[in-house]
């Protein structure tokens, strides 16, 4: 494998590699003593100030909290020697050739310039058009356009390398794929999940949240909650810290992916279960439905529609007034009011008293009228006004999420909240920062102003909020938001993006002294995506690893077409103990079985298509489809057995490194 970055995500992604799935990796970065340096420092006296405050917490709690950081900032120190690094100031075509490119089974290219991940994208796949690549681009557009550009180049260079034979269209197997991918998005959900249940490890798979959660054995007699699924039965050093592990490393007695009487048996045992990731508060109201029974509302207050009405009902009695004394038509008597009312009729002169009477006080009610008439035109007029403006905090809001910057990170987080359902009120100093127009098209609430000016929480009522999530680019802003909210809501859970490895870990182990009640979460965008980016390095297909003990299982989505282990067998057949299960399937294709075209078309955004269905909601004798696609977790010896046993092509390394 070869990561190519100028930033903290080339050295996470090295580990990744390295860690997770074992891999020999070469890490082309510009210096290799500087694993990150943020493009626009912070000012000094912004420095000196988060120093500072940060110096009057510790010194507020008698000691240091000797808990490890959850994550630190983005700040990584350099892989191991057992990882090779190569410097070089850019990804020429000498620096990937001296990287190994022409023999790699993939390459990353993490670059903070899209610019930069192109052009190298485009000589490495000249070099090597085999090799599988994993762009980092944020524009979602332009890296569709390049994924169909690079994966046509492939197609062509293998027609070429077979003489452009029948076979060539198979020469260029899945290995030589192009993945673009955005940091920002594939940070999202992680962060989504932190402000919702407290955790980032999770993944994101066809419109579900997934985390993995080590239970404790349950009492005998009393059933243990399986979540999705059993992912592991944990061995019982694992749940003594008084027994000595076994010479296997602590793995005798677990078991991977256990079937049902397994898990049935093991009594007294811990267990890792996948669970879903769900907001269980209060739904947001839609806007189209809020005022649907009374159209007036959207437009004039309340109290301008109470003074209308009384205006209203007082022309009634006038009329009904005028019909009873005078002896006149109810109708005629009605229009008579109306002309008194708006001056336009002759004075009463030579008519008995009760007329004159009825008119004097139409008239005081047409003086009243003027103003309700010109409070309703100056009202609707700032209606249509505000309503491409920003929304401001409900009163009675709570429970709700604060997000603390909309740039490339908080859009996609803001867009993913929106679509869960979860109330979401943003903060933001710069009103043409990027999101402020998605937040103004979703009608989000948002507060407009600097965090650490006084006040400006408070107006994103932070006294009721459920959780923060400071996500601006300057480290000391979202701490100095994270220690102002804490002193207003001292069990209020926070979530920091940090930079700055030392600072992150003095800060979380600072507030969490501080607040050991509270939850406190330090992320980093490139600690976040590391996962992601690892797992499509080891192809398309991979979307994510979870670490059980020492082993790893891996979670893939898989088409069924062309699968002999999967196309036409039910979901209890595809289950094998110990090496493989399905968690969902994909049923939102047309059963049209005779259109294959629609199979191999790239599959819709996550965020425009419905959810996947759970196993437990289609039942074990749910029979797949050819059009169906499966998510399922394996391990690495099962996920080579399910691909062995599809036709595939015999090109340099194809089947080895995907398995």
């Amino acid at each position: 494998m070869v990561v190519c970055g100028d930033d903290a995500l080339a050295h996470r992604l090295a580990a990744e590699l390295r860690d997770v799935y074992g891999e020999r990796v070469t890490l082309v970065v510009p210096s290799a003593r500087e694993p990150h340096r943020p493009r626009i420092p912070p000012p000094a006296r912004a420095l000196d100030r988060a120093t500072a405050l940060l110096g009057r917490v510790s010194a507020a709690v008698a000691r240091t909290s000797p808990m490890p950081a959850e994550a630190p900032g983005d700040g990584a120190e350099p892989p191991e020697e057992t990882v090779r690094i190569l410097e070089a100031a850019q990804p020429d075509d000498l620096a990937l050739t001296e990287a190994g490119v022409a023999e790699a089974g993939a390459l990353a290219l993490v670059y903070d310039d899209d610019e930069l991940n192109i052009h190298a994208a485009l000589r490495a796949r000249r070099l090597n058009p085999r090799l599988r690549l994993v762009i980092r681009l944020y524009n979602r557009k332009l890296g569709q356009h390049l994924e169909e550009l690079l994966d046509q180049a492939a197609a062509v260079a293998g027609l070429d390398a077979d003489g452009g034979g029948d076979a060539g269209g198979d020469a260029v197997d899945a290995d030589a794929s192009t993945t673009v991918l955005s940091d920002a998005d594939t940070v999202a959900p992680a962060l989504v999940a932190t402000a919702v249940a407290g955790t980032s490890k999770v993944i994101e798979a066809d419109g579900l949240l997934l985390r993995a959660a080590e239970r404790p054995p349950v009492p005998p007699g009393r059933p243990g909650d399986p979540g999705v699924c059993t992912l592991a039965l944990l061995p019982a050093s694992a749940n003594d810290p008084d027994q000595e592990p076994s010479s296997a490393g602590g793995e005798e007695g677990l078991m991977l992916l256990p079937d049902e009487a397994a898990v049935a048996d093991a009594a007294g045992c811990g267990t890792v279960v996948l669970e879903t990731v769900s907001y269980t508060g209060r739904p947001v109201r839609p806007a189209r439905l809020r005022g649907r029974g009374a159209p007036l509302a959207s437009l004039f207050s309340r109290r301008l529609r109470w003074s209308l009405a009384g205006v209203v009902g007082a022309v009634l009695a006038l009329a009904v007034a005028s019909w009873l004394t005078t002896g006149l038509d109810p109708v005629h008597g009605a229009y008579l009011t109306l002309l008194d009312l708006f001056a336009i009729n002759d004075p009463a002169l030579g008519q008995p008293l009760p007329r004159k009477i009825l008119q004097l006080l139409s008239g005081l009610t047409g003086l009243l009228l003027l103003p309700v008439l010109v409070a309703a035109a100056f009202e609707g007029l700032g209606t249509f006004r505000s309503a491409s403006a920003l929304r401001r905090p409900p009163r009675g809001l709570s429970g709700h999420v604060v997000l603390l910057g909309l740039g490339k990170v908080g859009t996609r987080v803001l867009a993913r909240l929106h679509e869960m359902g979860i109330p979401v009120v943003c903060i933001e100093a710069d009103p043409e920062a990027r999101g402020i127009a998605l937040a103004r098209r979703l009608r989000v609430p948002t507060v407009l102003g600097d965090v650490t000016q006084e006040g400006v929480l408070e107006a994103a009522l932070i006294e009721r909020a459920a959780s923060l999530l400071a996500l601006s680019s300057a480290d000391t802003t979202n701490l100095e938001a994270a220690l102002y909210a804490r002193s207003v809501t001292p069990r209020l859970r926070v979530t920091l993006r940090l930079f700055d490895d030392r600072f992150a870990t003095a800060v979380y182990r600072t507030l969490r002294a501080a607040h050991p009640r509270a939850l406190t979460r330090s992320r980093s965008t490139s600690f976040l995506a590391a996962p992601a980016f690892g797992g499509a390095m080891m192809g398309r297909q991979i979307l994510g690893a979870i670490p059980v003990e020492r082993r790893v299982l891996l979670v893939a989505r898989v088409e069924v077409r062309g699968n002999a282990a999967l196309e036409g067998r039910t979901v209890a057949e595809v289950l094998r103990p110990g090496r493989l299960r399905v968690l969902a399937v994909d049923t939102s294709a047309p059963d049209d079985p005779e259109a294959p075209a629609a199979a191999a078309a790239p599959p819709p955004d996550a965020a425009e298509r419905e959810p996947a269905r759970l196993v437990h909601e289609l039942g074990d004798g749910y029979v797949l489809r050819p059009q169906d696609r499966v998510l399922l977790v394996a391990t690495r010896q099962g996920l080579g057995d399910l691909h062995a046993r599809q036709p595939r092509a015999t090109g340099a390394g194809a089947g080895a490194r995907q398995g």
